[in-house]
């Protein structure tokens, strides 16, 4: 996460300033609904006057939904299941849209949040603490468990370590269903948090990198701050056993976070029904883990990435005819080989950003799951197996 150098092409802007109101957590005593209409309207302020304002406020604000079809009714309680989705790091709750709408169709009370510092411009999270990232999941839970008798959190990346850390003091917590799992991340993020010494002086010191951040719902800039708060969370997970349901899905090839990390979490996963779902080049055959080909020759497919777990290939944004081509590790070193990767040449392959992968030309970093209703059908025996 801090092997890349701020690109000198692209100047600190107004976004890469915390804006001073929206890296802590709201007032965590609302009603989900209204903090919903709270953080929308935050939201709308915060992107006054984008000619996609719109979009941008719906990616990016929290959401709920109610099941769609049958569902299990709860002693006391209205339904007996709901899930607390928890996106990742610089990304949004629409990365969790697909999943929400998985979860709906298997009866499942949804609520999603949005973790403090994100949805708004990248400097917010300069001043952010994991802590209020920790809150927000602890406030969400809180409201999800008035209304359902099981709780279950869906966490992605960040999401996901967050996930564990709540499940390991609440066991209100049922079980948990973790994407791209960010358990251990560079060593290097230890050190991230002493730019604050010289920074004051130099601000491009707070910064990675600094990008165009013309994703939508998700920011491209990545300040040392959130790398040093995400260092600071997987310090803070347990190491202990779970005996709660868990389910998995994550990429031998991220080049986010360490992978290896995931495979040994799965030994602390005693229940019967822990599963793994696990996407590599080569076959793993262990037990509780279902091994998927993450290479597809026909598709110009080389692996999967960790950006690309939740997201199904039919969607708008990322998806295989999406308007999102993320080309950002070109950005500042090779412009032509950016500009042809961004656009819809049909040369360029799919996989996760690393050195084998960009020996085999040009490389578009995979944002969608080709295999994503298959782990939706994993995702639905696993389901069935939680009684």
């Amino acid at each position: 996460m801090l092997g890349m150098s701020t690109s000198e092409k692209i100047q600190l802007g107004s976004r890469h300033r915390s804006s001073g109101r929206y890296a802590r957590a709201l007032d965590t005593t609302l009603p989900f609904a209204e903090y919903v209409t709270q953080t929308r309207a935050m939201l709308t302020l915060a992107h006054h006057g984008k000619h996609d304002s719109k979009h941008i406020v719906d990616g990016n604000a929290p959401f709920e939904s109610h099941p769609s079809y049958e569902f299990l009714q709860g002693e006391g309680k209205t339904y007996k299941r709901g899930v607390l989705l928890v996106h990742g790091l610089t990304d949004s709750p629409y990365h969790m849209r697909h999943l929400a709408a998985f979860f709906q169709r298997n009866g499942f009370r949804v609520m999603a949040v949005l973790l403090p510092g994100h949805g708004t411009q990248p400097g917010d999270l300069l001043d952010v603490s994991w802590k209020d990232w920790a809150k927000t999941v602890a406030y969400g839970v809180e409201r999800l468990s008035e209304e359902v008798e099981d709780v279950y959190l869906a966490g992605f990346s960040a999401g996901a370590a967050l996930s564990v850390h709540h499940a390991s003091t609440n066991k209100r917590v049922r079980g948990l269903f973790l994407f791209s799992p960010a358990f251990e991340i560079s060593h290097r993020a230890k050190w991230a948090g002493l730019h604050k010494l010289y920074s004051w002086m130099s601000p491009s010191a707070a910064w990675v990198n600094v990008m165009p951040d013309h994703d939508i719902y998700k920011y491209e800039s990545f300040c040392k701050n959130a790398a040093a708060q995400m260092y600071a969370l997987t310090k803070a997970l347990p190491n202990e056993d779970f005996y709660i349901p868990i389910f998995t899905a994550a990429s031998a090839d991220d080049a986010s976070v360490h992978s290896s990390a995931t495979l040994r979490f799965l030994k602390q996963a005693k229940h019967h029904a822990s599963t793994l779902v696990w996407y590599s080049i080569k076959k793993l055959e262990q037990s509780k883990v279902e091994w998927v080909g993450s290479a597809i020759p026909a598709q110009k497919i080389l692996s999967s990435a960790h950006t690309a777990i939740v997201m199904s290939p039919e969607d708008a944004h990322y998806g295989v005819a999406g308007e999102y081509k993320n080309c950002l590790h070109y950005l500042g070193r090779d412009e032509e080989r950016f500009a042809t990767c961004a656009s819809n040449e049909q040369s360029v392959f799919l996989g996760e950003v690393n050195e084998k992968n960009l020996q085999n030309g040009l490389l578009r970093r995979l944002t969608f799951n080709p295999h994503y209703t298959v782990m939706e059908a994993s995702m639905q025996r696993f389901i069935k197996e939680l009684g």
